[in-house]
């Protein structure tokens, strides 16, 4: 019978030392993590694993083919939009990337906040009006007449990072509706690269 401590459970060198749990994962190792996690989650192979809109709820839902890339485009750039809108509007992040950064975001640690040219703020706002009025319009003109508005749905997995994976036909009927608009407001055409 072995006398003394027990062995401590974790990684360790070569010459049996324990790694330091300070010690920072390098790139390879955390990109080797998300890869496996991608394939565990999403049950695909180690080569889609790498494709990068599995990153994102619509970027998976263009991935499995619900969505054009014309789409996936419009999405991106509204979701860039509504940042943005949200930033000249003083608002916090939707998704902070960190509890430090939620911290600083709410001037609790003194982040000196940003002053944008007021030329630069009416045009955001401008332009987060046009597109919410065109969402708006696609509510009323949408084909299924039943499951969610076309809006809601839109905001809803782009700015909220909905999991779409699993929502009906007319749901994902009334998002590509929606998504469509804004590919005829953002004049996105099949030529463009992504």
């Amino acid at each position: 019978m072995a006398h003394g401590r027990k062995r401590k459970a974790g990684r360790r060198h070569p010459c049996g030392k324990l790694v330091q749990p300070g010690k920072a994962e390098t790139l390879r190792e955390v990109t080797a993590t998300v890869l496996e996690a991608r394939q565990r989650q999403y049950g695909v192979s180690a080569r889609q694993a790498k494709d990068e809109r599995l990153g994102s709820a619509i970027g998976r839902l263009a991935f499995a083919g619900k969505i054009t890339p014309e789409q996936l485009a419009a999405a991106e750039l509204y979701g860039d939009l509504m940042a943005r809108n949200r930033a000249v509007m003083g608002l916090p992040p939707l998704h902070p990337h960190s509890a430090g950064g939620l911290l600083l975001d709410e001037g609790i640690f003194g982040r000196s906040v940003t002053e944008y040219d007021p030329d630069y703020v009416a045009k955001i706002r401008k332009r987060a009006a046009a597109t919410i009025l065109m969402l708006r319009a696609a509510d009323s003109d949408a084909v299924a007449a039943t499951g969610r508005r076309p809006s809601v749905l839109v905001h809803a997995v782009v700015c909220y990072e909905a999991d779409a994976s699993a929502w009906g036909d007319a749901d994902i009927r009334n998002l590509g509706h929606g998504l469509e608009a804004l590919v005829s407001l953002f004049g996105i055409n099949a030529s463009c690269k992504i």
